[in-house]
């Protein structure tokens, strides 16, 4: 079968949301044709339950043990066989008009591929707090780029993801921003945009702020800005791949 989409999950011992996120999809297949829509879960070093209730939501699997997160979501792409690519965090749940507009957004022709704003499970002062100092952190990358760039869930042409090379692999933290700067570039090339989806959006978890402390980033602002380089291994292995 062909398939039309093509979401792609990385996972890390998320038997707690995995079901959440996979039925959000199953949901948003709803409102295009459901049988072409494929799942796919990269599963990364799991010791619970996260492969099994994959499986049993229809999701395709795949194992990848390497602590990069770009390298992760690539082998999720790498075999996909949808046209169009959704990358999404098994922690986060798409709202069900996210395929739709992602396709319609693409067919417009006005559109390289782009990202959607998210919200968080749950809100405080420390979380507004953090996130108002991340974006602080990130404006300089974006400056960079010359475009405001939106994140949380992308979406392209698997051709368009393939043309700017994927995630880069070189990097350990930060290759979400980094792949948005060069689809931004890319689109800039084709004389197409990079784009926020309008309506749809992402509810994702605030597990690191429950596990860390709501002002932890800026209690650790030191920490921060080594993860924001986006080659500091142990900064990484601290934060994202030694834990949970």
């Amino acid at each position: 079968m062909q398939y039309r989409f093509s979401v792609i999950i990385p996972a890390h011992n998320e038997e707690q949301y995995i079901g959440k996120c996979l039925r959000s999809v199953i949901a948003a297949a709803k409102r295009v044709k459901p049988d072409t829509v494929e799942m796919i879960v990269v599963a990364n070093r799991c010791t619970d339950r996260t492969v099994q209730i994959a499986k049993r939501l229809g999701a395709k699997v795949l194992i990848n043990d390497e602590k990069c997160i770009a390298a992760i979501r690539n082998t999720g792409v790498r075999a996909a066989q949808g046209d169009i690519i959704v990358t999404i965090d098994a922690d986060s749940m798409m709202t069900t008009d996210a395929l739709s507009e992602i396709r319609t957004m693409l067919q417009s022709g006005r559109y390289i591929g782009g990202g959607t704003r998210s919200e968080f499970d749950r809100v405080s002062l420390g979380i507004l707090c953090s996130g108002l100092y991340v974006a602080v952190n990130l404006i300089p990358i974006m400056m960079k780029a010359g475009a405001a760039l939106s994140g949380g869930m992308f979406w392209c042409y698997k051709k368009t993801f393939e043309a700017v090379g994927g995630f880069d692999e070189s990097l350990v933290s930060l290759e979400d921003m980094d792949f948005a700067v060069r689809l931004h570039r890319y689109g800039q090339e084709c004389g197409k945009q990079f784009g926020t989806l309008k309506h749809a959006y992402i509810l994702t978890s605030s597990r690191k702020f429950d596990e860390f402390g709501d002002w932890y980033l800026i209690k650790n602002r030191k920490l921060t800005r080594r993860i924001f380089t986006g080659k500091d291994r142990e900064a990484a292995d601290s934060f994202y791949y030694h834990v949970r």
